[in-house]
Order: C-alpha cells, then sequence, then structure tokens
C-alpha cells in the first residue's frame, strides 16, 4: 500500500512539473519572434553573390519557421532592396531580390524592406516589436558576418535578448591584404565573436538544439 501511495505521488510530482515547465516555455515564447534576415535568390547558386552553403542554411531556416507557425508566434521576414550606387545585387525588380521560396513569408507575416545591413536603420522594426512586446529574438539568415550580425549587435543595444540559429546562416570567403579566408572560418569566428563574454550579444546553438 505504501509503495502504490509513493508511486502515485512521484507520478503527480513529474505531472506537476511537466506542466509547470510547459507554462513557463509557454510564457517565455510569447515574448519571442523569429527574425528571418535576407534569404533571397541572389545569395543561392546562380545568383549574383553566392554564399556557401545558403541551401542547407535555408532548409534549416524553414525548419525553424515551421515550429513558430505551429505555435502561433511572431514571424517577421527581412528583406534587403540595393538602392546605394554600384550595388551588385538585391537590385530592385529583380528574381534574385526576392525572398527564396524555401521560406516565403505567408500573407499574415511581417515584412520589411531595408537597405542597410542593420535591420532596424530607418525601418519599422523597432516599433513593430515593441508595440507587439516583443523581448526575444531568434534570429536566422544571411549573411552571417554582414547582415545578421550587424542587426543582432543593434538588437542588444534596444535592450533585446537574441539567439542566433548558427547553422541557419550562411556566409561566403572573404579576403584580407590578399589572403583569402575561408567562409567556415569566417562563420566561426564571427558566431565565436559575437557569444564572446557570457553570450552578451547573442547565445549560438543549433537548430536541433532550439527546436528541442
Amino acid at each position: 500500500m505504501k509503495n502504490t501511495f509513493k508511486k502515485i505521488m512521484i507520478l503527480s510530482l513529474i505531472f506537476i512539473s511537466l506542466i509547470t515547465m510547459n507554462a513557463q516555455q509557454k510564457q517565455t515564447m510569447e515574448n519571442t519572434a523569429l527574425l528571418i534576415i535576407d534569404v533571397q535568390n541572389d545569395y543561392f547558386p546562380g545568383g549574383k553573390m553566392e554564399l556557401e552553403k545558403a541551401e542547407q542554411a535555408a532548409k534549416n531556416t524553414k525548419e525553424i519557421l515551421e515550429y513558430f507557425r505551429k505555435n502561433n508566434l511572431p514571424i517577421i521576414h527581412i528583406q534587403h532592396i540595393s538602392t546605394n550606387e554600384g550595388a551588385t545585387f538585391f537590385l530592385p525588380d529583380t528574381e534574385g531580390a526576392k525572398i527564396n521560396t524555401l521560406v516565403l513569408p505567408r500573407e499574415n507575416e511581417k515584412v520589411i524592406v531595408k537597405h542597410f545591413p542593420n535591420s532596424f536603420r530607418e525601418t519599422d522594426l523597432l516599433n513593430y516589436l515593441m508595440s507587439n512586446k516583443i523581448k526575444n529574438l531568434v534570429i536566422t539568415g544571411m549573411m552571417t558576418d554582414v547582415c545578421v550580425e550587424a542587426t543582432t549587435r543593434a538588437a542588444f543595444d534596444f535592450g533585446f535578448h537574441n539567439t542566433i540559429i548558427g547553422d541557419a546562416t550562411a556566409t561566403r570567403n572573404r579576403e584580407l591584404n590578399g589572403e583569402v579566408i575561408k567562409a567556415a572560418d569566417v562563420q566561426k569566428s564571427f558566431l565565436a565573436g559575437i557569444s564572446a563574454l557570457g553570450n552578451l550579444y547573442a547565445r549560438v546553438v543549433n537548430t536541433d538544439e532550439l527546436l528541442k
């Protein structure tokens, strides 16, 4: 009898703990938005600024996007349109500037057009986040060391708590003083830098970690 009562008590405690954990997670996620930065055709094979592993990063982004859709969480698509003189990609009214079909926005999802690496600059992103009481951002997109980094650092300065999905971002080879820096090294360095000092600017996780 005692053993039966003990088992019931243990099961009850486990059940209560699971309910509490789910409630806490739901409360946290209610203040969280997904930010998808510049997943546009010019970054994919055949585009004018092809990135390394762009397709894999976009597929991972799609998984996260589907999770947010399933749970009715806020989703914001950022689309870069180049207006600066001498720009060679993301040009207005071109196929390359369109958001890739893997993460194509739905009618009820917010789309913000930007003209600078920082998604907050001269856009309504900040007002939109504040009006929807968003405190936490899950950030994916391209390029890791340009628009993703610029947006993440700006978000920190505005008081947001950031999580970057490392394998849902992508970049390309860079050149410095005649030396080619491989895309994989650029990727690691910028993600390491932005998560330095105890994840000061952002916590970096992979897709599986977030979805679990």
